[in-house]
């Protein structure tokens, strides 16, 4: 097993339309304004952009997210990513009973030096951190998609 390769799983119900969830999702330079753990976005150019973000734990993690697809349509988003984690990231917007589900789908391999040398001890530790960071974006977005 490799202990740096981890795959997220996240499903979160939104109050509001598909299109109007899709739309906030592929906004990522606002990301910052919902989601307290991004703590920052400098985009490149149309399709590139530098993501710092940060959780519970005292570190923060860098990545070039690159898009890889973009589908309203479909309602799917998807980004590589390369840096401090390397993979791909994808979100997935469809219509529910109430407004909007949105599947979170994230594949990496972590190369921050730091978390690979606690890989083993810390797993557990590090999937808790990110689930914490899944639960705030998920009520950051829908206050935000409510204020709007």
């Amino acid at each position: 097993m490799d202990w740096t390769h981890y795959r997220f799983r996240s499903v979160w119900t939104l109050p509001a339309p598909p299109a109007t969830v899709y739309e906030a999702l592929e906004r990522v330079e606002d990301y910052p304004r919902w989601w307290r753990q991004v703590r920052e976005v400098t985009r490149l150019d149309d399709t590139t952009g530098v993501i710092r973000i940060r959780s519970l734990l005292p570190y923060d993690m860098t990545f070039t997210a690159r898009e890889g697809r973009r589908d309203p349509a479909a309602g799917v988003l998807e980004i590589a990513m390369s840096g401090d984690i390397d993979g791909w990231a994808r979100w997935t917007v469809t219509p529910a009973d109430a407004g909007t589900l949105a599947r979170y789908e994230q594949v990496v391999d972590v190369n921050k030096p730091l978390l690979r040398r606690f890989a083993v001890p810390g797993r557990a530790v590090f999937r808790a951190n990110h689930r914490l960071m899944m639960r705030a974006g998920r009520r950051g977005l829908a206050a935000y998609l409510q204020a709007v």
